[in-house]
């Protein structure tokens, strides 16, 4: 993190009339201890980081403490997950706006059930490999505003039911679109069949839908092998801590 973050603002438009409490929370984890930088393990849901939290942080304290987090990370993905304690858990809103930055790697020539390795895994004939050229204008194009269709294996909730516990139960639903924006995408390596980019995203974007939308452009098909998150607004990966290191540490 720079020595003088752009932190989020939680209400810019409070006046000593209308005093919001959320706006006196600090926003700078260096200085509120409510405010974690976890780098997520994979093989672990978001949930199993904050439930770990909770457990240690209720032991300390001697009872229940509540913890949430800001913005959910797959299974499989690994990286900056941001935890928030106490009082902070009133700011998740506040964090689930932020724009998002992303390292993934993608295989092309096949296709997964979910996007990403936890799915059904079916290798395609290709009969063109992309050349790096071909990459580099396919890349351009989503480059802006771009419509994405969630996912069936997404958290977003389809007649208030889970849309990945109907994709499990083998239903099929109607999967709706959202505006997104890629503001940068930048190849990282190409060695058919592995593309390495990073990505600069709005708040909403599925990485893994993006990933598959690059294979669909360049005629074939592909998935996620790897996600990790780098940055979120101003927090960085490299202000956090293994999940590991903070049990240990606290």
């Amino acid at each position: 993190m720079n020595s003088e973050p752009n932190l989020p603002q939680t209400n810019p438009q409070t006046n000593h009339h209308t005093e919001n409490p959320e706006s006196s929370i600090n926003l700078d984890p260096r200085q509120n201890p409510d405010i974690l930088l976890i780098d997520k393990p994979d093989q672990m849901t978001s949930f199993g980081v904050v439930a770990r939290i909770r457990r240690k942080l209720s032991e300390q304290e001697g009872k229940k403490v509540k913890v949430g987090h800001a913005g959910t990370l797959d299974p499989f993905a690994t990286g900056l997950l941001i935890i928030l304690t106490h009082k902070a858990t009133k700011l998740s809103d506040t964090f689930l706006k932020l724009d998002k930055w992303y390292e993934a790697t993608i295989e092309l020539g096949k296709s997964s059930t979910t996007g990403d390795p936890e799915g059904e895994i079916t290798a395609h004939d290709v009969t063109k490999i992309p050349t790096r050229e071909e990459l580099e204008l396919v890349c351009q194009k989503f480059l802006g505003q771009i419509t994405q269709t969630l996912p069936a294996f997404s958290a977003i909730k389809i007649n208030g039911k889970r849309a990945y516990q109907l994709a499990r139960e083998g239903k099929q639903v109607e999967m709706p679109s959202r505006q997104v924006e890629i503001y940068a995408l930048e190849i990282l390596d190409y060695q058919y069949p592995t593309l390495k980019i990073r990505t600069h995203v709005s708040s909403g974007t599925y990485i893994r839908t993006l990933g598959e939308d690059i294979g669909k452009s360049l005629g074939t098909s592909a998935y996620l092998t790897a996600l990790r998150r780098i940055q979120v607004g101003p927090y960085k990966i490299e202000d956090a801590v293994t999940l590991d290191n903070f049990m240990a540490e606290n």
